[in-house]
């Protein structure tokens, strides 16, 4: 019962949310705001878009739109307005706020992290490797349905990994328990565990190749190389996590179709950028979690407004970030001078970057916040903003064959972020939030503060 009674509470909140919101059904336009549309082209100045039944009809200039007779109008003047993110790399479900672990893999915790994630203005959010198949399968199904409230849409994929392998030290904890990392050693066996996902209507998965510095057994080539083959086969699309210069090489050359992670601590050679520039992976670079000081340990009140005092507090008297560096202490200078090198270098190769975070392994590296963290990073490292933009929006929707988000477009759902200020002059002010509208409905943001501010107590 007290379950249930959560679950009503959860669901009420959310109602309440998008009460008196102008909501997906009849028209409505929006005028006054420059548009960034999510792809290659120009932003649009004085902007004029028409939303109806949750989607974009028309999109455009003022002197090219022309609005419903009748039709209430949103003044935007001074706004910017871009598509709302999508977020292909992160571990939904462990992260509790006040515990992390298997336990917290609930229905009501899915949902609490994917409105976390539309707060901060991401309409998709994908868990990778790590996430109950079952569970999963089922809240897809009832988000599909609508029967949960407004949230960023749930998309997963389970993972592959020799027994012992893959995650961290932590995540291994946690994933071992649920048993939801499909263990495979050899190549009949990992075809075999294809082809269980492709039965289930499975369209991507992630496999590990990484010993973690010596301490873990890693996939063996013909065991990977029979993974991706298999998975090729049905149409399916691999996401590899490499760390080292001769693993990322191996999987780019036996075809993963999405690179996760950057090597951060070796110079990159010729043969891998020739191989990056016949290949053009996807890249999903996850660079965040490990950066330091940023988001709470900056004292940085966009990171902080979504989480209890007694959290942030503790998440600053803490010296180690779960076997990475620091929590809060100053960056590794050897990494950031060699990501300084490598990052340029991936992108002229031709890496295409998708969105990822790796967000929901430590609550001060979160749902929806986190993504803000890794668009200016990849600025700080020589990215523009528009090319960030287009990273965080239409070309993640592109490989998550999420047809109808990615851009600002007649046709697509009117999922979109409202901004105080303009990205594309800095990338930081993403974090200027007026306001998120999924599916065409605006999310009242600040009734959800309040259950997430309170207070917390939470042990290392």
């Amino acid at each position: 019962m007290r379950k249930l009674t959560s679950w009503i509470i959860v669901a009420s909140l959310a109602t309440i949310a998008c009460a008196g919101d102008t909501g997906s059904s009849g028209a409505v336009v929006y005028q006054g705001a420059r548009l960034i549309i999510g792809d290659d082209t120009p932003p649009v100045e004085d902007g004029v878009f028409v939303v109806q039944d949750g989607r974009f009809v028309a999109v455009g200039p003022r002197s090219a739109v022309t609005p419903p007779a009748g039709a209430p109008v949103v003044d935007l003047a001074g706004k910017t307005v871009m598509p709302a993110m999508i977020n292909v790399h992160s571990h939904v479900g462990y992260e509790g706020y006040t515990s992390w672990g298997p336990e917290n893999q609930t229905a009501e915790n899915l949902l609490d992290h994917m409105q976390r994630a539309a707060f901060y203005g991401t309409a998709a959010t994908v868990s990778v490797g790590t996430s109950p198949t079952e569970l999963s399968l089922r809240f897809q199904r009832d988000q599909r349905a609508g029967r949960l409230p407004p949230a960023s849409r749930y998309l997963f994929m389970p993972g592959m990994a020799p027994p012992n392998g893959g995650p961290d030290r932590v995540l291994r904890e946690a994933t071992n328990v649920l048993r939801v990392v499909n263990e495979v050693t050899t190549p009949d066996e990992g075809r075999a565990a294809v082809q269980r996902m492709v039965a289930q209507q499975i369209e991507h998965v992630k496999v590990w190749f990484d010993d973690r510095g010596g301490s873990y057994p890693k996939l063996t080539p013909d065991v990977y190389e029979a993974i991706v083959d298999e998975a090729h086969r049905h149409g399916m699309i691999v996401h590899t996590h490499a760390i080292r210069l001769a693993d990322q090489k191996a999987v780019v050359a036996a075809g993963t179709d999405v690179l996760v992670h950057m090597v951060q601590r070796e110079p990159l050679d010729e043969e891998y950028l020739a191989l990056l520039r016949e290949k053009r992976p996807y890249w999903a670079t996850v660079i965040g979690l490990g950066d330091t000081p940023n988001g709470v340990c900056a004292a940085d009140p966009f990171f902080e407004q979504a989480l209890p005092d007694s959290l942030i507090a503790w998440i600053r008297s803490q010296t180690e970030r779960r076997g990475l560096e620091s929590n809060c202490g100053p960056p590794n200078e050897a990494r950031e001078r060699q990501m300084a090198i490598n990052f340029p270098q991936m992108l002229e190769a031709g890496a295409r970057v998708v969105l990822g975070t790796d967000t929901g392994i430590h609550p001060g590296h979160t749902f929806g916040s986190g993504e803000h963290v890794e668009l200016a990073r990849w600025v700080q490292l020589g990215m523009t903003p528009a090319e960030a933009v287009v990273a965080a929006t239409s070309r993640p929707a592109e490989l998550m064959g999420l047809t109808d988000l990615g851009t600002l477009a007649a046709g697509k759902s009117a999922s979109f972020i409202v901004l105080d200020a303009d990205p594309l002059s800095d990338i930081r002010n993403t974090r200027m939030i007026s306001d998120v509208y999924l599916d065409g409905a605006r999310l009242d943001r600040e009734s959800l503060l309040p259950r997430w501010k309170e207070v917390s107590t939470r042990t290392p």
